[in-house]
């Protein structure tokens, strides 16, 4: 049984992003884009760099609230300021350039529970992402056994119901199970578990 999550009050401003609010995206730039700045500044970038990764960060919100309905159960800002400072290190990878040299939590002073929620966020939705790649490389049948079987009736019935046997509904769940354990090891290797 799984708990329902609370819905953070800062959904709205994906909710702005999905509606093209110009007044709510413009307070989005206004409180959130100096802080992502000034990281980068600190951090071996310039200004506009620091412009793109702030755009580029909420193009990803945006899709991900638009069309995977992201649902926001921490706070908007240290949520958009880790997917900035995760896109910032690409990019200091990708370019070979000089690490990070003040992290972004010291920096900002934001707390730690605050953020590890927001990163618990991020990793739920990438966690999602990668179970649905992954889901949709399962043959038809396959997912529709899987589908009907997290409906919580016993195995036999969902069988019965899909006219499989017993013993090939128990290997295709098998197959679900190794889907999970192999997401949660490309978790891990993210450093996202």
């Amino acid at each position: 049984m799984s708990v329902p999550k609370h819905i953070h009050e800062d959904q709205r401003y994906l909710q702005a992003l999905i509606d093209n609010d110009t007044q709510v995206i413009g307070e989005i730039y206004r409180r959130f884009s100096h802080r992502v700045k000034q990281f980068i500044l600190q951090n071996n970038g310039s200004a506009d760099d620091a412009a793109d990764i702030f755009q580029e960060a909420l193009v990803d919100v945006y899709n991900q609230a638009r069309f995977k309905g992201l649902q926001l159960t921490c706070p908007f800002e240290p949520f958009l300021l880790l997917i900035c400072k995760r896109k910032w290190l690409n990019e200091l990878k990708k370019n070979g350039r000089k690490g990070v040299t003040i992290d972004i939590d010291e920096r900002f002073n934001i707390g730690e529970d605050t953020f590890r929620q927001a990163e618990l966020s991020w990793a739920e939705g990438e966690k999602a992402k990668l179970f649905r790649t992954m889901f949709a490389k399962l043959g038809k049948r396959c997912q529709e056994i899987i589908r009907s079987s997290l409906d919580n009736k016993p195995q036999e019935e969902v069988a019965t119901a899909l006219g499989v046997t017993y013993g090939y509904l128990r290997k295709k769940k098998s197959e679900m199970a190794m889907l999970i354990a192999s997401i949660n090891d490309n978790l891990s290797k993210w450093g996202l578990k």
